[in-house]
């Protein structure tokens, strides 16, 4: 395992995820932001070979250039001694797999808005030239807000190039496979298109369309069998969605949708039904060459010589204009009629059946299915564990508010179980690097350092808050006591300031900065007349020393008030005496954030009279003004 190592000076691998045909994948923490990335390292085999090598360099840089809110974003490319790696946006939440196993069948409302992120994605691949090649519901993405995001673009397309120069199957992905991808011929972004039609029938139905005992087998379906019927998985599919799943799934390229976003839209005719499912597959009109020859008997001629033939007398003009005028108005007003009740029958029952997605995230379980009821929706839970969302509270839901939908739909919500518990590992002991890693592990985040002095190796845990076996939530703070090792607090009374910080050096202290009080003897001025801690007093290393020095006592003083405003940060207070040219600090301190209070400044010199002082506020001149010295 590779956890701990730092990739570029900034990428720290915290977490193994997981690995796939190509990578290990680490959870990683960019330390120049503090956010959270995944790192995609390649397995060792891959290193070897130029040629992929060279199309993983082009391709991966090519990905780098999507930037795309349904798109996991491959944000860096490096090389860390033998390891190349990706990295890339880090997504906290589930596959589309994990949903569907655990859902079975999604609700079609639910399932069109998920492909519709899907195919937005594709749209924007597509335009910069990238075809994903390995579309499935593992490589979907649903964050624990519900945002949808795609992943692996520009990798599987790298993959599958690499794999097909070298003979081999892409076996995980076969039951996604478009005909041209299972026969090994040439792929565009049609491919991309069936992948995603395969995706959406699964939602729809909760199995793949093709299922084999081997790859091959399923591979020879997608080429030469059709799919089986959605109706008969799931027999509430509307047919207008069917229709669009079904020319997605076309073994010919050119039947297909031209475009991601062209099936997008048809998709979104087909949520609110506006898609007459004969627009995507209509039955096409045989051609002149292709209808069949007209079946014609043959008659022998027969000779006319004892036959009459009377011919029937022609309908009088009158008479047909009559028919003409009386019948065909009738008929037409008919059809007009049973348009108009059938339209009217139509529009009651869309809107009698229609209803709209709530709003429901951030409210109570009870609440949200309260709204749910109301508008006639079904009620789909999924629980999780969140930091910061209160328990019982909703996370995320699917489709969005105010989506139109119909009544019996089901809205796909993610509800809080509140902060997961575990129990506190046994810290003792351990040193500080090694204990805080392991909470890190365990998601704590918040750790509280106290330094004491021990006998025991500077850094080691001493004692813990929680205790080992007690339970914890990752949010809480856990306090650690750590070994500050022990060292004497060296005399420094009577020695000249520039003595006593270097005593304080040498012994693995830190000198404070020190404090001035005037003195009326000359012997005085300039040497340590107290100091803390006292000597002799045992000390964690690095603890600070202040000392208290002598000057020499001014015979004119004065005072200075001053207000600063209030502030949302603490800031740095500075005031000056100008004396001829120079500037002499009399006072520097810190003022905390939102104190705005009058604060009063002794001032001295040794010129009597009115003197120019300077106030400055984070190292800017705030204030300007004369005091008097007397």
């Amino acid at each position: 395992m590779m956890k701990g190592m730092v990739f570029a000076d900034r990428y720290k691998l915290e977490d193994f995820i997981g690995q796939g045909g190509m990578s290990l994948v680490y959870r990683a923490v960019d330390i120049r932001t503090g956010h959270s990335v995944a790192v995609k390292i390649l397995k060792s085999e891959y290193n070897s070979d130029a040629e992929f090598l060279e199309r993983f360099q082009r391709e991966a840089q090519a990905a780098s250039r999507m930037i795309h809110h349904n798109i996991v974003n491959l944000l860096d490319v490096g090389v860390e001694g033998e390891y190349r790696y990706l990295v890339l946006e880090y997504v906290n939440g589930h596959t589309l797999k994990d949903i569907i196993r655990q859902k079975g069948r999604l609700n079609p409302q639910t399932a069109i808005q998920i492909a519709i992120r899907i195919l937005s994605a594709l749209q924007h691949a597509h335009e910069k030239g990238i075809i994903h090649r390995d579309i499935k519901p593992q490589n979907v993405l649903i964050r624990d807000d519900g945002h949808v995001k795609v992943s692996d673009f520009g990798i599987a397309r790298i993959t599958s190039a690499f794999t097909i120069s070298k003979g081999d199957t892409v076996v995980g992905s076969v039951h996604y496979s478009s005909p041209e991808q299972a026969s090994g011929n040439v792929v565009e972004a049609p491919s991309d298109i069936y992948s995603t039609g395969v995706v959406l029938y699964e939602m729809l139905t909760g199995r793949v369309p093709f299922v084999g005992d081997t790859p091959v087998a399923v591979a020879m379906q997608h080429i030469k069998d059709p799919p089986p019927p959605i109706a008969d998985f799931a027999p509430q599919t509307p047919p207008a969605l069917v229709a669009v799943v079904m020319k997605a799934l076309e073994k010919n390229p050119k039947k297909r949708f031209q475009s991601a976003r062209e099936m997008a839209d048809a998709l979104v005719r087909a949520r609110d039904g506006r898609l007459n499912p004969g627009e995507l597959n209509p039955t096409s009109s045989a051609s002149p060459s292709d209808a069949p020859a007209p079946r014609v008997r043959e008659v022998s001629p027969r000779t006319t010589t004892n036959s009459r033939r009377h011919p029937r007398p022609a309908p009088r003009p009158q008479a047909r204009r009559t028919i003409k005028h009386i019948v065909l108005p009738v008929l037409g007003a008919a059809c007009v009629l049973a348009l108009l009740t059938f339209g009217i029958v139509e529009v009651y029952n869309r809107v009698s059946r229609s209803a709209v997605a709530p709003s429901v995230v951030g409210l109570s379980v009870s609440d949200g299915q309260a709204l749910a009821r109301r508008a006639g929706l079904e009620w789909q839970q999924t629980d999780l564990n969140h930091d910061s969302v209160p328990a019982g509270t909703v996370i995320s839901q699917i489709p969005e508010a105010d989506t139109l939908m119909e009544r019996g739909d089901s809205l796909l919500v993610t509800v809080s179980l509140g902060p997961s518990t575990s129990t506190m590992p046994v810290l003792t002991g351990l040193l500080y690097e090694e204990a805080t890693a392991r909470l890190n592990e365990r998601g704590v985040d918040s750790i509280v350092i106290m330094r004491t002095v021990s006998t025991q190796p500077v850094g080691t845990v001493l004692a813990q808050t929680p205790q080992a076996g007690e339970s914890y939530v990752a949010a809480q703070n856990v306090e650690l006591t750590v070994s500050g090792g022990s060292v004497m607090v060296p005399e420094c009374l009577g020695c000249e300031l520039a003595q006593a910080q270097e005593l304080i050096a040498q012994s693995s202290l830190e000198c404070a900065s020190p404090v001035y009080v005037e003195v009326s003897d000359a012997a005085q001025v300039g040497r340590v007349l107290a100091q803390s801690p006292t000597a002799g007093t045992m000390a964690v290393l690095g603890a600070p020393v202040t000392l208290t020095v002598g000057v020499e006592s001014e015979p004119y003083h004065g005072e200075l008030s001053v207000t600063p405003p209030a502030a949302d940060h603490d800031r740095t207070i500075r005031v000056a005496l100008v004396v001829g040219d120079m500037e002499r600090t009399e006072y520097e301190g810190t003022i905390a954030a939102g104190a705005e209070n009058a604060m009063l400044i002794p001032l001295s010199g040794t010129t009597q009279g009115e003197t120019l002082c300077r106030v400055y506020l984070d190292g800017e001149l705030y204030q300007e003004l004369s005091v008097t010295l007397q």
